[in-house]
Order: C-alpha cells, then structure tokens, then sequence
C-alpha cells in the first residue's frame, strides 16, 4: 500500500497536463468543424481517468453505486465503507418519522407536482414546508425550490443586471458565480473572508452601479469555515447592498440548535436580505429554498425563472420529507449536538495526527490539506481499497497547493471511525517516499 511516485507523476502528466492550452472557455478544441465531442479536451479528460484507474489495480472512487441506506457506512458494491462524502448530517434520511412522512405523501398526492405552482402545482405541503422553516429560522417569508444549484443561479440572475455589481468571495460555491455570469453583471471577487479588502472594494466601485449584491457562504463548502455575518451586514448596510448567504452547508449544522449562522452570531435573520438553504443536505430531501422578507420572496416567487416560473413543483414526498426532518431536528436536540461533538473530535484527532485541517472545525466539512492534486487522488483510491470513502478536491476546483482530502461528518459516525480513517492516513503517507508533495 501506499502512493506510487512513479505512477503519481504519471498521473499528473496525463490527467492535469495541458489538455486546455488549446481551447476555449469551454473546454473545445479551437480547431474548426470539430463536433465530436469526444474530440473536447474535458472529454479526453475523463478518457484519461479511466485509463489510469485501470492501471495497477486502482479503485474508480467515481459513481459507485451503494445500496441500502446511507449512515456513517454505506454498501457499496456488496462491501462496507466508512462513508465521508455523504450530505446526511444529522442522520435524518433514515429516520421512520422523516420515512413515514414521505410515504403518507405518496398517498395523499402520488408521486408528481403536475406542474409549477402558479398554474396547477401548489399543494398544501408546499405551504406547509414553508412555514416550517420560516419557524424554525426566522425568515419573514419562504419559497422552496426544486434545487438547491439552480435557486442560487435564478435568484441572483433574475435580480441582478448589466447596470449591476455582485461582489462575492473568492471561494463562493460555483452556483453563485453562474448566477451571476447570467446576470451580465460587473463581478469582483473579494479574497476569502477578507471584509476589510470587501470594504475598500465596495467603497472603490458601489457609486458606479444601481444595484449591488455581496454573495457569500455561511458555510463554506470546500474549507468548512464561516463567514463573518455581522461585519457582512455592517458592510451591507453601509454601502446600501443586499446580502446574499448560501446556508446550503450551515443550516442544520452551526449554532446551538442548528439554526445556522444567524443564531451562531445571535442576528436576527431578517438583517439578512436573501438566505439560501438547501434540502439536500441536513434535511433529508432533495431541492432548495429561500427566505427573506415578504416582498422579496413575493418577488422572486412570482418572476424569477426557475425559482417557481417556468419549473415544475418540488415532489410532494421530497416536501413532506424536509418537512418532518425540520422538525425532528429541533425537537431531538441531540443530533446537532452530535455533529458538533463529532466535528471537534474529528478536527482534534485530525491535527494530533500532524494533518492540517486549515480553518475548519465549525461546520461539517473537515478538509485535510495536502498540497497536490494528484497525491489526493491517490490517497483517495488507497482509502476506498481499506474500505473508507472520502473524496479528493483537486484542481481546478481549488488551488493546486490547496489540494485536499474532503470529509462530511455526520451525528452517526464515531470515533471508532475516525481513529482508523486517520491512522489509515497517517501510514499510507507514511510509506509514500520520494515524492516532493509529501
């Protein structure tokens, strides 16, 4: 066991290498006529994926297909894993009530919406979820969407516009960045977490533009860090912006009762003028979800393309099961208090183990940095052949010295899991020689 060098800088020739130099933004070749799209430079990528994962007995960590439920393990093609890259945090998508919920939906309403809201789709369960979750996390007013990707890509692309600044983190979640490529609107990125560096820029462009929107992360997804939402809305406010929080990795998961940033900063979220969620993640279901005030959600609700307009009604099982998964999260305080524990510990046996976990601890996420994307490859394949999945975060999706093993921890793993995941780690690198990313 253990990375091999050679095959390691075979790899990175072969997967990374210049396949782009001669494209273009989208990744197809320059050369005029070409159509086949096996002819793409992404698509020799992934020819070389799978050329390399046949060599030498490597594991495809790609689209295995697991049966049964998903816990702290998961079955995959009949084996058992420790599982680190699933979004079940507290452990809801197994549970009877969550369960029942959905089945008793399949009953009242079949399997279908039939159409979007405004013209045929509305249900009561639809309401029902909304209101559940203005209760349960402040908002004014909600609207639940079909998916968490595209409720970022419709809200900033439907309000912003070419008369417009978005102003956004460095690190947003690429959903922000389409939304605001569709809005056609001025963007500058602001370096993470930097709002010293936000300020200067907002007071270098805001007179120029009619509307300006900041986009940040509560949660970030690849660091697992948080944003600093009081100076956000200090800033917001003191240059006339909305403010714009993907919660999609902190509701459900940070403050006290996992009522996300605004109770872990103790605001009220109504300072916050768009707070995006997803039910994908903590709350067992699939789709996403907005909340704000009354006429904003008005707003969106009745105009933003994919938001409810033009797209057909969140699944009524998918509603009934976030529905009830709220509520069993705020009335078994235990499951927060679980993740929260679990994230601590994983952190903490994580950096007595010498793995630099950068500036997480606060959320789900759990990065351990290594430097290389190609080593985090590697390591990925050597874990899942000891019956651990965690998956690596590579470039381009982050820096190539900021590659990384990415872990979701739940209220269901232990620390029977952890110590063996990190040991695991800890020898495996241990016998990597002669490579320089170690």
């Amino acid at each position: 066991m253990g990375v091999n060098a050679d095959l390691l800088a075979s790899f990175k020739s072969e997967f990374l290498g210049k396949n782009k130099s001669n494209t273009d933004a989208g990744g197809v070749t320059a050369s005029m006529g070409i159509m086949d799209v096996t002819n793409t430079a992404d698509y020799k990528i992934i020819e070389k994926i799978d050329d390399v994962y046949g060599r030498e007995g490597m594991n495809n960590p790609y689209f295995m297909s697991r049966s049964g439920h998903l816990s702290n393990k998961v079955t995959c093609q009949e084996k058992t894993f420790i599982c680190y890259s699933g979004y079940n945090y507290l452990g809801l998508a197994n549970n009877e009530r969550v369960i029942n919920a959905a089945k008793h939906s399949l009953d009242q309403y079949g399997t279908h919406a039939g159409a979007a809201r405004m013209v045929g789709g509305e249900m009561a369960i639809h309401a029902e979820l909304e209101q559940t979750l203005c209760d349960a996390f402040g908002f004014a007013s909600c609207v639940t969407t079909v998916g968490g990707y595209m409720t970022n890509v419709a809200t900033i692309g439907y309000l912003m516009g070419k008369r417009d600044l978005i102003i956004m983190d460095e690190y947003m979640h690429n959903s922000g960045v389409m939304g605001a490529v569709m809005a056609n609107s001025r963007r500058i990125v602001f370096p993470h977490n930097d709002f010293d560096a936000l300020d200067v820029l907002l007071n270098e462009n805001r007179g120029h533009y009619e509307k300006a929107m900041i986009v940040v992360e509560g949660a970030y997804s690849m660091d697992g860090d948080l944003a600093d939402l009081p100076r956000l809305i200090e800033l917001k406010k003191k240059h006339n912006c909305w403010l714009m929080v993907d919660e999609a990795h902190s509701l459900g998961v940070v403050g006290k009762s996992g009522r996300g940033l605004c109770e872990h900063w103790a605001v009220d979220a109504e300072q916050v003028d768009i707070i995006m969620g997803t039910l994908s993640k903590s709350f067992a279901s699939c789709g996403g979800f907005l909340g704000g005030s009354e006429e904003m959600i008005r707003l969106l609700r009745f105009f933003a393309p994919g938001v409810l307009l033009y797209s057909t009604a969140l699944p009524p099982a998918s509603a009934a099961a976030a529905n009830e998964a709220v509520k069993v999260m705020l009335e078994e305080s235990w499951r927060v208090e679980n993740l929260q524990h679990n994230v601590r510990q994983f952190s903490q046996l994580a950096r007595e183990r010498g793995f630099d976990t950068g500036g997480s601890g606060a959320s789900a996420v759990v990065p351990v940095m290594l430097g290389d994307s190609m080593l985090a490859v590697h390591l990925m394949s050597d874990l899942q052949q000891i019956g651990i999945i965690a998956h690596a975060v590579m470039y381009p999706v982050v820096p190539e010295n900021e590659a990384r093993l990415r872990f979701f921890i739940t209220s269901e793993h232990t620390q029977e899991d952890f110590i063996y995941t990190l040991d695991a780690l800890k020898r495996i690198l241990a016998n990597t020689t002669n490579f320089s990313g170690v």
